[in-house]
């Protein structure tokens, strides 16, 4: 069973349709017991870092979280959730993540001509070999929408980049947490196919 974790903040039928769509079985909770005995864990996300953080304390999410990604099962973050599991975000002021990657979120400051936030169709370039991006052809384009992106300090993490105005990570991969800040429930077949080959990573 996949947890989807539900913290108020999210598109949460729309992730949960995704998996519904390719033959896995997710159920959206914010119950303890259920995340820890899921065999697989997604963090979805929409709005404000701070606010995020606030409802995951509000509703006892924060230990559940750390705990299954502790406990070693896959872990799927999906953009506010990338961004959650680091250690700070600078979104309206400075703001305390998960710290479970080392690192800073930080606000775009790209040329004038380019919007703020980011939002639709951009190219991902694959940097290194991951279980979840197997069949998915480098350079695949993928829904993104966002006005921060995640800086590791360990840019070994880093499983694709994307550019806009500068290039910055978009997926990361670390043992059993595999993020990414585009939506893979909004990115059509190549989405699907992640969403699949991650019920299926072990």
């Amino acid at each position: 069973m996949i947890a989807i974790i539900d913290y108020g903040m999210g598109n949460l039928r729309s992730v949960s349709k995704a998996f519904e769509a390719v033959g896995h079985q997710a159920v959206v909770t914010r119950d303890a017991k259920v995340i820890g005995n899921a065999s697989h864990v997604v963090l979805p996300g929409v709005g404000a870092f701070g606010d995020c953080m606030a409802n995951l304390d509000r509703y006892g999410l924060i230990e559940p979280v750390r705990g299954a990604v502790q406990s070693g099962k896959p872990f799927l973050g999906i953009c506010l959730g990338l961004q959650l599991l680091f250690t700070e975000s600078e979104e309206f002021g400075s703001h305390k993540g998960l710290d479970i990657l080392p690192g800073r979120v930080r606000r775009f400051t790209v040329d004038p001509s380019l919007k703020v936030p980011h939002m639709g169709w951009n190219q991902v370039n694959i940097q290194r070999p991951c279980p979840l991006f197997e069949e998915i052809a480098d350079g695949s384009n993928w829904y993104f929408v966002h006005s921060y992106f995640v800086d590791p300090s360990d840019k070994r993490i880093a499983a694709t980049t994307t550019t806009y105005g500068v290039p910055f990570v978009s997926s990361v991969w670390k043992d059993n947490i595999v993020a990414c800040q585009f939506h893979p429930e909004k990115s059509q077949a190549v989405g699907l196919r992640l969403v699949k080959n991650f019920g299926g990573w072990k």
